[in-house]
């Protein structure tokens, strides 16, 4: 079943998802399955499964010099998926990204994923790898988040890479799309970002996911912009609570997002681990109930592997 479709079901109803990232090279499902096993009980009618492109490591040689070595440290995304659909019963929505893919990779990936019968996708840029100053599309792939959303519109229409593939399969994939309550890092400023966004509406997605973000009003005012600007999709709003002192550093860092005063007060004067954790599970729980309270279609939930966390979330919101 569609993400959309689910939406139109509830009939207003807000529901909840989980993301989650696959295991590091060499671990397993278990990871996975232990993170949402606890979650099951609250019924999410999907779980995202996230993507990540190839990062590189330096290996040093008998000869003492080093070679630059390419490697994918999570794989497994398509078979986590499969996985989650069989153990759970509910539908999974891979992450479809541009790094190191190039255009025939991609549609390799989308044809596995129609023959299991997996017709969600969320199509978004990626990061930039590590060591890159800004992201570099892999040779022969794509650069934005707007022409994966139409190469997986052509393929719902039959049309494939090669010309000479004639009555091509049509899929059928639902395609979400990444928003940013405050703007991309990239984007010179909140109304470019904005048209961005409708491009790939108006290219053929069907649905927006925000990035995380601690500040409800910036979710409303992004929702209010969208639709001035003829935005009509369903728009999900991304949840992830903020437990540990250094993330007061690293998630603006990393995210490029801003911390209510008042969240940082509560964290910074917290007088241990635990009571910062709470602090945290609290301001997310407030959130949640706000955002429900006002008809968000769904609550999405960014896991990170802390089950325990987010249940507790969960059992106080829903």
């Amino acid at each position: 079943m569609k993400v959309t479709e689910y939406f139109e079901k509830a009939k207003g109803q807000t529901l909840i998802s989980f993301e989650v990232l696959p295991p590091l090279k060499g671990g397993s499902m278990q990871a996975i399955f232990d993170t949402l096993d606890p979650l099951m009980e609250f019924r999410p009618p999907f779980i995202d499964v996230t993507y990540h492109r190839e990062e590189f490591i330096y290996k040093k040689r008998t000869s003492g010099y080093y070679e630059k070595v390419a490697i994918r440290k999570r794989p497994g995304t398509v078979g986590i998926c499969a996985a989650i659909m069989h153990r759970y019963g509910v539908d999974a929505v891979p992450h479809l990204i541009c790094g190191g893919f190039t255009k025939e990779d991609t549609e390799n990936a989308l044809i596995d994923l129609n023959f299991l019968n997996i017709n969600n996708v969320l199509a978004i840029r990626g990061d930039a790898r590590k060591f890159d100053g800004k992201f570099i599309p892999e040779e022969g792939g794509h650069t934005f988040a707007i022409d994966l959303v139409k190469q997986v519109v052509e393929m719902n229409k039959g049309k494939y890479l090669y010309e000479d593939i004639e009555n091509g399969l049509k899929t059928d994939f639902c395609i979400g799309v990444a928003g940013y309550p405050e703007k991309h890092f990239e984007s010179p400023n909140l109304d470019f970002d904005l048209w961005q966004t409708k491009a790939k509406i108006d290219a053929g997605a069907d649905y927006i996911v925000t990035q995380m973000f601690f500040d409800n009003k910036k979710y409303f005012d992004f929702v209010k912009r969208c639709r001035a600007i003829g935005i009509d999709v369903p728009i999900v709003p991304g949840l992830k609570p903020l437990t540990k002192l250094y993330q007061l550093n690293s998630i603006p860092r990393i995210f490029h997002i801003d911390l209510p005063d008042d969240l940082v007060k509560a964290v910074q004067s917290a007088k241990d681990a635990e009571a910062r954790t709470q602090a945290g599970i609290e301001w997310c729980i407030h959130q949640s109930k706000e955002l429900k309270k006002n008809g968000a279609p769904c609550l999405h939930y960014y896991t990170m592997g802390d089950s325990d966390t987010i249940r507790q979330i969960a059992e106080a919101v829903y």
